[in-house]
C-alpha cells in the first residue's frame, strides 16, 4: 500500500504549500527545494538568503554556515510560536515574518525591510552581500513590488535574490582604464536587471490581467568606487558625513518627468500621479535596461539604497542626511532600524526598506586585505505604475 502524501508546509509561516512551490503564497518566503524543516524529525539549515533574521540567522557575507532558527516568540505572551503560526500557549496568530526582516552580512552593511502601517502585506524586498572588512565589496539590492499587480510580494523577493546571484561575484576589471571597467560594470548590472525581470515573470501567472511587477535599485561598493542601477522609483543616495549628499540617479516616474519639465521637486512629488512609475520589472514592462551611474566616495559616509516608503518623508539628500544624524548611532543595523522607525512615525503609508553601507576611506586596521604574493586572511500605492497606451 502506498503511504498517503504528506502535506508540506512553509518553514517560515507554517501555511500549506502547493506541490512544487518555490515560494510561499502566504508570506513570500523561499521554500525552493522543499525545506527539510517541513518534514517532521528532519533538521534544516536556514537558507543563507532567507528573509527571516534572528541573532543566529543572518547572511554572514555570503557564507553558507548552517544556522537553525530558534522558535519565534509570541508578541502577546512571549511563548514559542508553533509550526502552524499560532502561539503554543495563548493561541494568538503570529504575524508573517515576511512583514519585517533584517539582514546584516557584515559589520559595515545592513538592511531592514518592513510592512509599514497602512499596507496589509510587505511587497518590498531586499538582498544583501558584503565582504567582512569595510573597504571591500558589498551589494545592496532593493525591489519594491507594485501594489496593484498580482503576487508582487513574491516576485519582488525573487527578483532581489536573482539579481544578487549575478552581482555576488567580483566584477570583471575590463581590458584597461576606467572607461572599460565602467562599460563592463554597466553590462553586468544590465544582466542583473534582466535576471531579476526573468524571476518576476517566472513568478507571474501567465493569465493574470495584472502581472507581477516591481522596481529595482542596486548599490555596489568596491573600495571607494560606488556604482548604482535604477529602474523605477527606488533610490540610491551617497551621503558623506560632512558636506552635501547626492541622489545618485533620477527616478523613472511621473514626478521626475515633472521635475525635468521645470516643476519644483516638492510640487512634483506632491502631485497626484507622482508615484506612477514609467519603468518597472515584469511581463508587461516595455524596457528593463537600468540607468547606471558610477561615483567615487572620497570622504567617509553612507550609501543608502531605499524604497519610497522612506524617501517619501525625506526626499532631498540633506533631509535624509539629517535623519541619519538624528538616529544617534553609526552601527548599520541600528541605523537602518532607526530610519524605518522614523518612517513609521511619519505615518508608514507604504512598505519601507532601507539598506546601507559605510563607504569612503577607512582606517588602515579596518581596511579589506590587499593582494600580495603571500596569502593573507581573507526586498506603493495603486497609482504606482504608469499605464502605457
Amino acid at each position: 500500500m502506498t503511504a498517503p502524501a504528506q502535506q508540506v508546509t512553509c518553514p517560515a509561516c507554517g501555511e500549506p504549500l502547493a506541490a512544487g512551490a518555490q515560494f510561499c503564497e502566504a508570506c513570500g518566503a523561499s521554500v525552493s527545494a522543499v525545506s527539510p524543516a517541513a518534514v517532521p524529525g528532519a533538521e534544516s539549515p536556514l537558507d543563507e538568503l532567507s528573509p527571516i533574521s534572528t541573532p543566529t540567522a543572518r547572511d554572514l557575507g555570503g557564507t553558507a554556515t548552517p544556522a537553525v532558527a530558534a522558535p519565534r516568540a509570541c508578541a502577546e505572551c512571549g511563548s514559542p510560536v508553533g509550526d502552524d503560526g499560532y502561539c503554543t500557549v495563548c493561541g494568538s496568530k503570529a504575524p508573517s515574518e515576511r512583514d519585517h526582516f533584517e539582514q546584516a552580512p557584515a559589520s559595515w552593511v545592513a538592511g531592514v525591510c518592513d510592512r509599514g502601517v497602512k499596507h496589509s502585506r510587505n511587497e518590498d524586498a531586499m538582498a544583501l552581500f558584503a565582504e567582512p572588512a569595510q573597504g571591500g565589496r558589498a551589494v545592496l539590492i532593493v525591489c519594491d513590488g507594485v501594489s496593484n499587480s498580482d503576487g508582487s510580494d513574491v516576485a519582488s523577493l525573487a527578483a532581489a535574490r536573482a539579481a544578487l546571484e549575478v552581482l555576488r561575484p567580483p566584477l570583471p576589471k575590463g581590458i584597461g582604464g576606467a572607461a572599460s571597467a565602467d562599460a563592463v560594470a554597466t553590462r553586468v548590472l544590465t544582466t542583473a536587471a534582466d535576471a531579476a525581470n526573468t524571476a518576476v515573470i517566472a513568478h507571474t501567472e501567465p493569465s493574470s490581467p495584472r502581472p507581477a511587477s516591481c522596481t529595482f535599485a542596486v548599490g555596489l561598493v568596491d573600495g571607494s568606487t560606488v556604482r548604482c542601477a535604477i529602474i523605477g522609483d527606488s533610490r540610491a543616495y551617497l551621503l558623506p558625513d560632512a558636506g552635501g549628499g547626492t541622489q545618485l540617479l533620477p527616478d523613472d516616474s511621473m514626478a521626475q518627468a515633472l521635475i525635468a519639465a521645470g516643476h519644483p521637486r516638492l510640487e512634483a512629488e506632491a502631485s497626484p500621479q507622482a508615484h506612477a512609475i514609467t519603468k518597472w520589472l515584469g511581463a508587461d514592462s516595455p524596457d528593463v535596461v537600468p540607468r547606471v551611474a558610477t561615483v567615487t566616495a572620497g570622504a567617509p559616509g553612507w550609501l543608502v539604497v531605499c524604497s519610497d516608503g522612506l524617501w517619501n518623508y525625506a526626499s532631498e539628500p540633506d533631509a535624509l542626511r539629517a535623519q541619519l544624524d538624528a538616529a544617534g548611532t553609526s552601527e548599520p543595523l541600528a541605523l537602518a532600524s532607526a530610519l524605518v522607525a522614523w518612517a513609521i512615525e511619519q505615518g508608514g503609508h507604504d512598505n519601507i526598506t532601507v539598506a546601507l553601507a559605510r563607504v569612503g576611506p577607512v582606517p588602515a586596521q579596518d581596511a579589506a586585505p590587499v593582494s600580495s604574493p603571500e596569502p593573507v586572511g581573507e526586498n506603493a500605492t495603486d497609482d504606482e505604475r504608469q499605464v502605457h497606451g
